[in-house]
């Protein structure tokens, strides 16, 4: 029987959600503001769905083990997905400052792994100071950042994640190919 193997394909159906994702990705830039004050929302409704959901399996699952910890991480969860929804704009910036904190850290990694690099140093130095930049920028100014920042994160993720899909399709199982045996 042969054995399944990922392979990479391209459907139709890849081009036509990539091509809306890139469409997507520029409304997103286009109108940053309009989509940062949407992604908020959307976490904030994630957060708070997310831990209702494991609020609730660790209350079904109450006597086997590991229901503490689910339980904390729902109440968490449903906190902080309350949180933004009643604060949207403190909920933005904080969204931001992460952002930023993010950013700063793996600049400052990329610049230490430059340093014992030998073949790619200049590039991932210059991605390592363009990470510390800014993230600088963020952290010094979270709510000039705030307005505009998670918008464009997120139009620049649906674009990347269009193209992706444009370019080379989904990962798929595909039966492995057994070469025919030699005579």
């Amino acid at each position: 029987m042969p054995e399944s193997v990922e392979e990479r394909s391209r459907t139709t159906l890849d081009v036509v959600l990539g091509i809306l994702l890139v469409v997507g990705g520029f409304v997103a830039l286009g109108y940053a503001v309009v989509a940062t004050v949407v992604s908020v929302f959307v976490i904030a409704w994630t957060a708070l769905l997310g831990g209702l959901v494991l609020l609730v399996s660790a209350l079904a699952r109450i006597r086997s083990g590991g229901v503490l910890w689910a339980a904390l991480g729902g109440a968490a969860l449903l906190v902080l997905g309350i949180f933004i929804l009643r604060n949207p704009e403190l909920g933005a910036i904080a969204l931001t400052v992460l952002a930023g904190a993010l950013f700063l850290t793996g600049g400052v990694a990329r610049l230490v792994a430059s340093a014992s690099q030998t073949g790619s140093r200049l590039l991932l130095a210059i991605s390592g100071v363009a990470g510390v930049l800014l993230g600088a920028y963020v952290l010094i100014n979270p709510v000039a950042a705030t307005a505009e920042l998670l918008g464009i994160l997120l139009g620049v993720q649906l674009l990347v994640e269009g193209i992706t899909l444009i370019a080379l399709g989904r990962m798929r199982l595909a039966p492995q190919r057994v070469a025919p045996a030699a005579a």
